[in-house]
């Protein structure tokens, strides 16, 4: 009854959907490509043995990158069917993969359009990366027998309070999962106690996931264009902190220092560059060519190049966690040797931040002033910013071989632990 309550409502806000489509369409017309594919409508044929990977967006995409290189080793004549919800994570894919899996957008979470998905391309087994909970799209697989597991599971006690609440909609869709695989014990816990099972822990993928060397190339030759320049990055921020980071570089005692901003949504670039102006600040922007001597902020304006942004400056402060929306993931960061620092707001990548900090990788600040004291501090530091680097490179380090543990997972619970 819950689960037909719950597909009423969402044919109901189908008006509201379209609208959100539109809207965005306003600076991404590419939302309103490919849309017969979000009602289960699909042109492309299906390979005959194929394995469906869910990655919503941009993070999920590229955290994906180690466990689909994992699955076409291990089942070498099978086919990998990529599918997300937004244009630049399908830009993403493609950016990542090339021709080595098929992409399409997954369906809406109406019952005939996961059905119509099902049907067309009958895949082997499935796994959602992260936590995409669709009730209609597992009840759809439990009933054709298609096993989906959960991978780099992750979530937070407050999405598990939201769940909580939804109990009779979201707990058969938690023990329809054929397994998860969590990032900590304390995911592992709170999916498991919303019905899922077995869950175990088997760490975080983004450990796994190296940088390509023409990122880092990249990123060495605009140090060395820079010369003994400072370098501090904004990394993936959000709506309403730029303005935050801008009241903190104006505190920064170091005349010479160069601020990054690079935007978690490139539909934000314009927006940012608009402001950037307004603020009366000296700005070029990536797309337009390297900075010079008298710029005062580059806007990281490009995809697919924040492992050349990390590699490019002497620490990194990770966005969405100024305001609370929860942070974005700081091992990227890590795992090119940059020091870290993150705001008060976290929970979104709560263990790997606190484990951060703990490993001396990263350090808290609770406000723009603690911001501009931190870089200050540590830019007029260099053997403490060395310190940063090497605990950071080794706690990337620590922390890898999640892939494995989640592909042998994934064997067992899809029946091919012998395959």
């Amino acid at each position: 009854m819950a689960r037909l309550i719950y597909s009423l409502i969402l044919y109901l806000i189908t008006p509201l959907i379209w609208l959100r489509l539109l809207w965005r369409a306003r600076k991404q017309p590419e939302y309103l490509q490919h849309l017969g594919e979000r009602y289960g409508f699909y042109r492309q044929p299906a390979p005959e043995k194929l394995i469906w990977v869910h990655a919503v967006s941009v993070g999920e995409t590229r955290a994906a990158q180690p466990l689909i290189d994992g699955l076409l080793a291990r089942w070498p004549d099978y086919h990998i069917l990529l599918t997300g919800m937004t244009p630049t994570g399908r830009e993403a894919g493609r950016q990542v993969y090339g021709k080595r899996v098929s992409q399409a957008y997954l369906p809406y979470d109406y019952p005939a359009a996961v059905d119509r998905f099902f049907r067309h391309f009958s895949p082997a087994f499935g796994v959602l990366m992260e936590t995409e909970i669709w009730p209609n799209l597992l009840a759809a697989a439990k009933a054709r027998a298609v096993p989906v597991m959960l991978a780099n599971a992750r979530l937070s006690a407050r999405s598990a309070r939201g769940y909580g609440k939804l109990d009779a909609l979201v707990r058969p869709a938690f023990a329809a999962l054929s397994g998860v695989a969590a990032q900590t014990a304390g995911d592992a816990a709170r999916i498991a106690a919303l019905g899922a099972s077995p869950v175990e822990v088997c760490g975080n993928l983004k450990f796994d996931v190296a940088s390509s060397p023409e990122s880092i190339s990249l990123g060495r030759r605009w140090r060395a264009a820079m010369g003994n320049r400072p370098v501090w990055l904004a990394a993936s921020t959000r709506d309403g902190e730029e303005l935050l980071i801008l009241e903190a570089w104006r505190q920064i005692g170091i005349p010479n220092a160069l601020l990054v901003i690079v935007p978690r949504h490139p539909q934000r670039f314009d927006a940012v560059a608009e402001l950037l102006q307004q603020q009366g600040v000296n700005a070029t922007r990536r797309s337009a060519g390297l900075p010079s001597s008298k710029t005062q902020v580059w806007l990281g304006d490009s995809m697919g190049e924040m492992a050349a942004y990390y590699t490019l400056a002497n620490l990194a402060f990770i966005g969405g966690s100024l305001l609370p929306l929860g942070g974005q993931n700081l091992i990227e960061a890590a795992a090119c040797g940059c020091p870290v620092l993150v705001g008060p707001h976290t929970f979104n990548f709560l263990q790997a931040t606190e484990d951060a900090i703990a490993a001396g990788a990263a350090q808290r600040v609770d406000s723009p002033q603690a911001l501009a004291m931190a870089v200050t501090g540590l830019l007029r530091n260099e053997s403490a910013l060395a310190a940063m680097r090497a605990a950071a490179h080794d706690f990337a380090q620590a922390h890898q071989g999640a892939t494995q543990r989640m592909l042998a997972l994934i064997a067992r619970c899809s029946g091919r632990a012998g395959c």
